[in-house]
């Protein structure tokens, strides 16, 4: 066996009069001893020089000074605390020595190289944390922390967690490390007066002893408190005194999970025997996950230190300052460089598992979820990153399922899960805003003794809000309070009174308040128990049967010029169709004109004599015929109702035309509507207030030009009573402006928000909601039966049968056209071809349209017909050359038709 040649000096910075770091240096020291036994053959030996720090900045500080100065260390295991870190870490930066803390967990350490945390950094646990808070479906907690930089250090990290599982944190207790038993009991007293009751503790074993007594003092260990503690202070249970473990009875809490090995139960034995020899003042000692790690660093740091000497033999020799030292400028080590890389390689399986540093610090790990029963833990279940919480019975799943943690001893001895959150215990009953005024005395009223200024609330909103508070599971103490100023009026809009909730002034606003995305931002909504929408409400205008121009309303303006233009239409193809076979369709281009309007209006009484020759022509009259008897019908139908029936029509039928003529409208005061109106385009100077219902009937029988309103709009449920009370008088118009129903508002991430919204579904489904509203709105008194609101018949009702009525026609037209082109194509040829201009082409071809088609000059009906007015046969007229040159100039003689041998005269 070789023996040692050379050393490696070890400083060793730790608070000796605390239990942290008498376990860290006990650990220390067995792992040396544990280490050179089993690795002899070594030519290294680790050498520790322990400094006490005393708990204190300075005294740390200058430790290592010290170490780096006098003993020229190559290494510093410390500090034991994280606020610490940042004047060793500071000295080992600038001598070139790595900082190794097996204690200081804090998330945010120096950004230097030579600092290592072999600890578990504290943000590894929030996602245990938050995942058990999740699971057992809290919605808000409050953090308990310590004011010093382990207890900062973690509270970013816990927010951030708890707001990715929609988790609120409603208060932060700051506890200074200094608070005193008075501090503690108001800070506790203060927390039970809110809502939450799950609470989040991290802070240091110290200031445990006195927090968990107060909180029992308090009456907050009982039922219905949950209590959840880090990873930092659930290791040092079992070092806390015993009546203080008594009042932490129920407490869950998380620790990283260690393999369970022979090797860690053999160590933990003899440490326990060592331990309590070497401290004879401790009764009873446990061994810490913080002493797993402290014998974990010192391994590593022995393997390092021989990986060194065995790479470069030299390098352990003569390792003093390469320069000069003063007080406060530790010369620069020539083996820290060395070590830091090694430091970062080293991997082994140790006591407290794989140890592998990534970026100088520990890899993160599963944790425990464990609970304070007895005078010790119980293990209930794993998290692991990746499969989430698993109950203890469902470690070895290898699926995705779980199951929810069992048999857990709260607080209270109670077995039953913490709703999380209960009514202030104070005495002080939840202060529950409503509208000072809602313009229909039937859904709010608020009445003021006149004597003792009191308000008394009531109505349907009243009675509905009162039973969904008694549908809940348990009893809740309010009172309402008018949003008001002190003469009885309004205080501001409903914007204003939601964001009251969000100052904290109200508890909860109850009353006509529509779910909108703005108010969304700072208050949250139950489900709606009433629809929304924003209707149109305008005045009704009736018709005067003794009007002269009556006879025109039946039809709309556009259905009346679309329907002349299809008459002219139809008149047109008809004649088209029918001039080249039918007399009766021939003559002078007035007799044409006239009988192109002619034919189809004589239609309409069916009083047409003229014969149709083609069949195109047939198929166009007899779909003509079809729409003329379906005109005719509905017309007829229409006038009579108007003539014989009251008629009354909305005075506005479109938002528009509202909007182009700048006609004024109304809303209530302070509503949501005003800037719906907005959006739609009205300016904000044509919009009026109008809050009761007479107030509003007043102004929209005033008109927009007489200092009143054109238009009401209000959201449904107003309008459906305004209409019942004035049904006469106004009616609905245009489509229904969408928007949420009403509902009920409370703060943001409030409890209470899940169960009013499952009261609300379940007075819906057994009909409670239905009565109220039977109770409370009555039959309207107002009836208009003898009246019939309609407008008149529309373009839209005949586009389908006007637009086949074109298209048949359009293509009878098209063929006969195509027909016509081919059976002439010789003619159209040569006048395309020829050298004429094109109003001569045009000419010519009309000239030849003109002609009767010779098909039909020697039937019997055309030889005997005559067009009235004429003088005598019609006669066709051949193009010949003579007149196409005298119509066109010199031309082909082969452009003479030929049909000019036919005769003249039939």
């Amino acid at each position: 066996m070789s023996l040692p040649n050379s050393t490696f000096q070890v400083g060793v910075v730790l608070d000796l009069d605390s239990l942290v770091g008498r376990i860290g240096l006990s650990c220390l020291t067995m792992s040396r001893s544990d280490f050179y036994s089993v690795h002899s053959n070594y030519t290294t030996r680790l050498v520790l020089n322990v400094m006490d720090s005393k708990g204190q900045i300075i005294d740390a500080a200058a430790s290592a000074l010290t170490l780096l100065k006098d003993v020229e260390v190559d290494a510093i295991i410390g500090p034991q605390k994280s606020g610490h870190t940042n004047f060793l870490v500071g000295l080992g930066d600038r001598a070139h020595v790595p900082i190794i803390s097996f204690s200081a967990t804090s998330p945010f350490p120096p950004q230097t190289p030579y600092f290592f945390q072999t600890a578990l950094r504290d943000d590894a646990q929030v996602g245990a944390i938050a995942s058990l808070v999740r699971d057992f479906g809290w919605s808000q907690i409050v953090i308990i922390y310590e004011d010093s930089d382990y207890g900062n250090g973690i509270v970013p990290y816990l927010s951030n967690a708890f707001q990715d599982v929609n988790v609120r944190v409603s208060y932060r207790s700051i506890i200074p490390v200094s608070a005193t038993d008075e501090f503690l009991l108001q800070e506790l007293y203060k927390m039970k007066t809110m809502q939450t009751r799950v609470f989040v503790v991290h802070i240091s074993s110290s200031i445990a002893s006195k927090l968990f007594p107060k909180a029992k003092e308090a009456g907050m260990m009982n039922e219905g408190y949950a209590w959840i503690v880090t990873s930092g202070l659930m290791d040092l249970l079992y070092s806390m005194d015993s009546h203080v473990v008594d009042t932490m009875q129920g407490v869950l809490g998380v620790k990283p999970l260690i393999p369970r090995s022979r090797k860690l139960r053999s160590f933990a034995n003899r440490w326990k025997q060592k331990f309590l020899k070497d401290n004879p003042s401790i009764f009873q000692a446990e061994l810490s996950l913080l002493g797993l790690w402290a014998y974990d660093t010192l391994w590593a740091l022995a393997m390092a230190a021989e990986r060194v000497k065995f790479r470069e033999p030299n390098s352990l020799q003569n390792t003093g300052a390469i320069n000069s030292f003063n007080l406060f400028t530790p010369a620069m080590s020539q083996t820290g460089p060395k070590l830091l890389k090694e430091l970062s390689e080293i991997t082994f399986q140790g006591l407290s598992g794989t140890f592998s540093l990534v970026n100088r610090k520990v890899e993160p790990s599963s944790f425990q979820i464990l609970n304070v029963v007895g005078s010790g833990e119980r293990e209930l279940g794993i998290w692991t990153p990746s499969r989430g919480i698993l109950s203890k019975g469902n470690i070895n799943v290898t699926n995705s399922s779980k199951k929810s943690l069992r048999g857990i001893i709260w607080p209270g001895e109670s077995t039953v899960v913490p709703r999380g959150w209960e009514v202030p215990v104070s005495g002080k009953k939840l202060q529950i805003g409503v509208p000072a005024e809602s313009g229909f005395t039937e859904y709010l009223k608020v009445e003021r003794d006149p004597q003792t200024k009191a308000s008394k609330v009531s109505g349907y909103y009243i009675d509905l809000f009162d039973s969904v508070m008694k549908a809940l599971p348990f009893a809740v103490t309010y009172v309402y309070v008018p949003f008001e100023k002190p003469d009885g009026s309004s205080a501001g809009s409903y914007d204003d009174l939601a964001y009251q909730v969000f100052l904290q002034k109200y508890d909860a606003v109850v009353g006509d308040i529509t779910i909108t995305a703005n108010r969304s931002k700072y208050v949250d909504f139950t489900l709606p128990f009433a629809d929304g929408g924003v209707n149109s409400i305008v005045p009704i205008t009736y018709d005067d049967p003794n009007d002269n121009w009556i006879f025109l309303k039946p039809l709309t303006k556009e259905l009346w010029v679309t329907a002349i233009a299809l008459f002219v239409l139809t008149g047109v193809a008809l004649w088209i169709l029918e001039h080249r076979f039918n007399n009766a369709f021939r003559g002078p281009p007035s007799q044409h004109a006239g009988l192109i309007f002619y034919f189809p209006f004589m239609s309409l009484v069916f009083a047409q004599r003229e014969r149709i020759m083609s069949n195109l022509a047939r198929l166009v009259v007899v779909v003509w015929m079809f729409v003329v008897l379906i005109l005719s019908s509905t017309y007829t139908a229409s006038l009579s109702a108007r003539l014989t029936v009251q008629r009354l029509q909305p005075a506005v039928t479109d938002v528009n035309e509202l909007i182009k003529n700048e006609d004024y409208v109304g809303c209530r005061n302070g509503s949501f509507v005003i800037h719906l109106l907005k959006d739609l385009g009205f300016k904000e100077s044509n919009i009026r207030s109008c809050n009761h219902p007479e107030d509003c009937d007043e102004a929209l029988a005033k008109g927009s030009k007489n200092g009143g309103i054109s238009a009401l709009f209000s959201v449904m449920p107003y309008a459906k009573l305004f209409l019942a009370k004035y049904c006469d008088k106004y009616t609905t118009v245009g489509p229904t402006h969408r928007s949420e129903g009403y509902a009920y508002v409370f703060p943001k991430g409030s409890p209470l928000v899940a169960h009013v919204s499952r009261a609300i579904l379940e007075l819906t489904e057994n009909g409670r909601i239905s009565e109220l509203e039977r109770q409370w709105f009555k039959n309207p008194t107002c009836k208009a039966d003898d009246t019939i609101t309609s407008t008149s018949i529309s373009l839209k009702s005949f586009k389908t049968l006007f637009g086949i009525t074109c298209s048949i026609t359009t293509s009878c037209l098209i063929v006969f056209l195509i027909t016509y082109l081919y059976k002439n194509r010789d003619f159209i040829r040569r006048i395309s071809n020829s050298s004429i201009t094109i109003w001569s082409k045009a000419r010519a071809i009309s000239r030849h349209f003109e002609q009767r088609d010779p098909k039909f000059c020697g039937s019997k009906e055309n030889a005997s017909s005559t067009f009235p007015g004429n003088l005598g046969p019609s006669v066709i007229v051949p193009v010949s050359l003579e007149e196409m040159s005298d119509a066109a100039g010199d031309i082909s003689p082969n452009s003479q038709q030929t049909d000019a041998a036919n005769p003249s005269t039939v």
